[in-house]
């Protein structure tokens, strides 16, 4: 894995809820030539938790034929069932992906030991971990000190911070170092579009973005001035995304996402899966404005 702008990218549907491989190819085409800087695929905004393990396989098997050794490939892994994210990360190993994406067990609520235990059993599984910390959906916060104490697993080599305390950047560096672990080794990524500008000038070292989804380019400029602590540069990228960044979570992640992709006119389609459903007429026009205040729309 290496710093800048991964895309949390949707997967897309036919209008009878079958996975789009075509669409999906057109996409990551997209991606590559718009210069994103990695892929997380089969995440919360990949609606992976209502698509089968063939599915899964055809997804990443796609992506694999697409992208790989051209960006890295993240994959989500994670859900409550530690059995299952066994299941699901040996399946991208084989695959041929590069890393997996393993949020915090959702719901249970585990203590901050299981945690931990929880984390370093994937790592050993042999595929690079970025941990996803996300309590708004999860109910669980994985503190920044028991990421310090997992951090010098050598495949533990990523965190997705999804708080928005943009705190954590420099509690997790002041952790690892805690553990005898530098602080470079392990990539901080934000998973807050809303506050991904302050999270990377902060010290973070990019994003996963939903915003990307659309902007993929700006979103690569935006972490490549981040990263060089331009912050005139960053405040010239970001100001006409901030709208963006808030409406497209007008409903439910990737509910509003999917509906922008399909106006900008890169997939056909913005079905999603029950429970989800598409967004709902009254968001339209909010979202549509974000686009052309985004300069995505005319």
């Amino acid at each position: 894995m290496r710093q800048g702008s991964y895309v949390a990218l949707i997967t897309p549907m036919t209008p009878t809820g079958k996975v789009n491989l075509p669409s999906l190819r057109s996409l990551l085409q997209f991606h590559l030539e718009s210069g994103t800087d990695g892929l997380c695929i089969l995440g919360t905004t990949g609606e992976a938790s209502v698509l089968t393990m063939a599915e899964r396989k055809a997804v990443l098997d796609v992506a694999v034929e697409e992208v790989k050794g051209k960006i890295p490939i993240l994959v989500g892994t994670g859900t409550i069932d530690p059995e299952h994210v066994k299941e699901q990360t040996l399946q991208a190993i084989d695959c041929g992906c590069d890393a997996s994406l393993v949020v915090t067990p959702y719901y249970v609520k585990p203590p901050q030991r299981a945690l931990a235990r929880h984390m370093e059993t994937m790592a050993d599984l042999g595929l690079p971990v970025c941990i996803y910390n996300v309590p708004g959906r999860t109910g669980v916060d994985m503190m920044p000190e028991t990421i310090g104490q997992v951090a010098g697993h050598p495949n533990i080599v990523a965190v997705k911070e999804a708080t928005g305390d943009l705190s954590r950047v420099a509690r997790i560096h002041e952790a690892c170092e805690a553990n005898g672990v530098a602080k470079d080794s392990l990539l901080l990524l934000s998973g807050d579009d809303g506050s991904t500008d302050e999270f990377v000038l902060g010290g973070g070292d990019g994003c996963i973005s939903v915003t990307a989804n659309v902007a993929p380019d700006l979103m690569h400029n935006l972490m490549m001035a981040a990263l060089k602590k331009d912050q005139d540069e960053v405040g010239r990228i970001n100001a006409p995304l901030r709208r963006l960044h808030q409406d497209e979570f007008c409903e439910a992640n990737p509910i509003p996402i999917k509906w922008a992709i399909k106006r900008i006119g890169k997939i056909d389609c913005a079905h999603l899966r029950p429970p989800l459903d598409e967004l709902s007429p009254e968001f339209h026009g909010l979202v549509d404005d974000a686009l052309k205040e985004a300069g995505l729309l005319s």
